[in-house]
């Protein structure tokens, strides 16, 4: 997904709880690596769930752009203080239901991307799940 500073700009506040400025530099170096890595889960994990968090709109081939939906529920609709714990909850629900569903083994990262990147942006617990300044370079 290609970022601008428009991009940066509508990131609602409220939706994230650490500085915006880093949450937007996390979103950047999450994007970044994805585009070298497309088939990485876990940076598209991270990607997914910063894209919610920010309201960003998505444009997917073939496809009318759309508001990103949540990465657990697929909730649509702009993202705000209720879902974003709502969906924080699911996926911490998620990531310790045993046995282990599937379809989670065949996306390996994914799930632990997105319980650290709401952990991180929402909870402020823990560090950036990616190393921001690794990524960032073009």
């Amino acid at each position: 997904m290609e970022l601008t500073g428009r991009d940066f700009d509508h990131i609602p506040k409220r939706n994230v709880r650490v500085p915006v400025v880093e949450f937007a530099e996390l979103w950047l170096a999450a994007e970044r690596a994805l585009d070298r890595e497309p088939t990485n889960w876990r940076y598209f994990g991270i990607a997914q769930t910063c894209r919610w968090l920010a309201c960003a709109t998505v444009r997917r081939t073939d496809q009318r752009p759309r508001l990103a939906d949540a990465p657990i529920t697929r909730r649509f609709g702009l993202a705000h203080e209720e879902t974003i714990e709502a969906e924080y909850l699911a996926a911490e629900r998620l990531y310790w239901r045993r046995p282990v569903a599937p379809w989670l083994a065949e996306r390996p990262g994914w799930l632990e991307a997105i319980v650290g990147t709401l952990g991180w942006a929402w909870h402020r617990s823990g560090k950036p799940p990616l190393d921001v300044h690794a990524h960032t370079q073009s």
